[in-house]
């Protein structure tokens, strides 16, 4: 019999680093700032009679931080490391100058033409973030729970969604987020369905 599942895909509440424009990739491991934290509680008030029973996290403080009163509520919680954010190379704890905002937005357009093995220096390119996306997502499907919650990045979130909605890595911009959004999937018969996109109505009162 096949299980039907809800996933609550969520982006991480904001850092310092979020604030400021500062590259963080997945080799900057920053807390969340004052800002974040309150996000995150607004977050957990408003779901936290949702009825998740599982709840993953890549390794990266933020996003453990992220969900930590449902953690410490006493929900499940695994870690992923094919779900963490990808590598944004030589770039990572740097200013969006505008040198490296060349670079990185010359990167993005190979992204969309379709180039998915271009790759800032020392960092990740698209078709290796989506290939382990996809072995995270295995993981968290096979799970024995029926609504799951996942706390990731927005890099990663934007390929995940292309890799699970069948969407070609070209159209990743189409998915857009911000600190602490939401989107909602269900999984059935093998495909997911689009249910909610980039929800915010759990952070009305910030």
């Amino acid at each position: 019999m096949n299980q039907r599942k809800l996933i609550y895909l969520i982006r991480h509440g904001e850092t310092n680093y979020n604030k400021e424009g500062i590259v963080q990739g997945s080799g900057v491991d920053m807390p969340l700032n004052q800002n974040g934290q309150e996000q995150a509680a607004q977050f957990y008030q408003f779901y936290k009679e949702a009825g998740f029973e599982v709840v993953f996290t890549s390794p990266l403080i933020r996003t453990i931080q992220s969900v930590s009163k449902f953690i410490h509520s006493g929900l499940p919680h695994l870690v992923l490391t094919e779900i963490r954010e990808i590598s944004w190379g030589h770039l990572e704890g740097l200013k969006q100058e505008p040198a490296h905002q060349t670079e990185f937005n010359e990167v993005q357009k190979q992204w969309q033409q379709g180039n998915f093995l271009a790759a800032v220096k020392g960092g990740e390119n698209a078709l290796a973030l989506k290939n382990r996306l996809l072995i995270g997502a295995q993981k968290i499907t096979n799970y024995n729970a029926n609504k799951i919650l996942v706390c990731m990045h927005g890099r990663a979130m934007k390929a995940l969604l292309c890799a699970l909605l069948n969407e070609p890595l070209t159209k990743m911009e189409s998915f857009k987020h911000s600190n602490l959004c939401m989107y909602t999937l269900c999984f059935e018969n093998g495909k997911y369905e689009l249910l909610e996109a980039n929800s915010t109505q759990h952070l009305q009162q910030l």
